[in-house]
């Protein structure tokens, strides 16, 4: 009898989409120009980049020109922060000690050119409130940046508060939006200057994504050439991974409500089942969290060895976030909670998508117990 596969760790990356699948191969097939190209298929080309920007706009709530094609979450962070902060132009900069690596890692480089920087811990709560934010503000400080959705406990950061605080301190706010995007419906709010997403988070193609950036947030480009996306980022622009990412983004407006509910009844069947069936297991991450992210401790058992027990059974979990997963050491994440390296070392990540379903919670329930029972033994 073959393996049942399932695969539950979507905050790392998505299947594509068989939908947006189709819009990727059409546009293989069907446009051979290049976008800056004067000629007709120039113009062809031209036109499907002008209608997906259209789509990915309409759907957010911002202005097309607004919208800027990269290859994914890691090159939009490093342009939102590297086109502001320079050696000739520093400045202060809050972020936490829970963002992701794309912003945590860049923020550290931009250290060491001489923008300090403040890296505020969330506690066990999980995320930075407005109030840490409030009191960390100096008349020096140059931006916010800070995620919306913590890519490995699913905690919300109130991105609106924070925004209305921006606003008022007139500081630019950077929004890491990638575990946010596909998960539920959402404008982005005058405060944010900028926010990044990546495709392969919501099922279109690996190598896609793009900013938004505020008109008024002027940034020097990090890929310099052409004047492609307004000048913005140079190099030929991947048609047929902005095509599947457009395709992706519409997909979302129509199915996102109803996919945000059965994930989160799904999380919760599979946190409410695990908890009643085995003793000393925990929740990380008491704040309120997106519909389809579980991290959880399973005290006195080793993490890695159960998510390679969990792999040798068919199911993929994952022990952090997907850019950091190859280090041994404890969830930083974690630890910038409160969480002690042990307890770090024996959590894991469960992170469902629209595709997963009851039947897959229900049998990766029945092998998490049966495993866990087994190594406490």
């Amino acid at each position: 009898m073959s393996l049942k596969k399932i695969y539950l760790d979507n905050n790392a990356t998505t299947a594509m989409d068989p939908r947006v699948l189709e819009a990727v191969v059409r546009d293989l097939q069907e446009t051979v120009g290049n976008p800056s190209s004067i000629h007709s298929f120039g113009q062809q080309a031209r036109q499907k980049l002008t209608k997906a920007r259209q789509i990915i706009a309409t759907n957010l709530g911002v202005k097309p020109q607004e919208i800027v094609f990269t290859s994914g979450g890691s090159e939009g962070a490093n342009y939102i922060l590297r086109g502001l902060f320079t050696p000739q132009s520093p400045g202060h900069i809050i972020t936490s000690s829970v963002e992701h690596s794309c912003i945590y890692k860049t923020v550290q480089y931009l250290e060491t050119l001489g923008s300090p920087a403040t890296f505020l811990s969330p506690g066990a709560l999980g995320a930075i409130t407005p109030e840490a934010v409030q009191q960390a503000l100096k008349h020096s400080t140059k931006l916010i940046a800070l995620t919306a959705v913590n890519n490995e406990t699913g905690v919300k950061t109130d991105v609106e508060a924070i925004a209305a605080l921006a606003v008022q301190a007139k500081v630019p706010f950077l929004v890491d939006g990638v575990a946010l995007l596909g998960k539920e419906s959402f404008i982005i709010p005058q405060g944010v200057s900028a926010m990044i997403f990546s495709g392969h988070k919501v099922h279109a193609p690996k190598g896609i994504g793009f900013v938004f950036v505020r008109s008024s947030l002027k940034l020097q480009p990090l890929l310099i050439g052409g004047e492609q996306e307004f000048g913005r980022r140079a190099g030929s622009e991947n048609l047929s991974g902005i095509a599947g990412l457009a395709e992706a983004v519409r997909l979302l407006k129509e199915e996102v409500p109803k996919a945000q509910e059965r994930m989160e009844a799904l999380r919760y069947h599979l946190e409410n089942s695990l908890l009643a069936r085995l003793p000393n297991v925990k929740i990380n991450g008491l704040g309120t969290r997106i519909c389809n992210t579980s991290n959880l401790c399973f005290f006195g058992v080793e993490g890695e060895t159960l998510l390679t027990a969990l792999d040798l059974a068919g199911i993929a979990v994952s022990h952090g976030s997907a850019c950091a997963s190859g280090a041994l050491e404890p969830s930083r994440v974690l630890i910038n909670m409160g969480i002690s390296p042990s307890e770090a070392a024996s959590s894991l990540r469960f992170s469902l998508s629209r595709q997963t379903t009851k039947d897959e919670i229900d049998h990766c329930i029945e092998i998490v117990v049966s495993l866990v029972n087994r190594m406490r033994v």
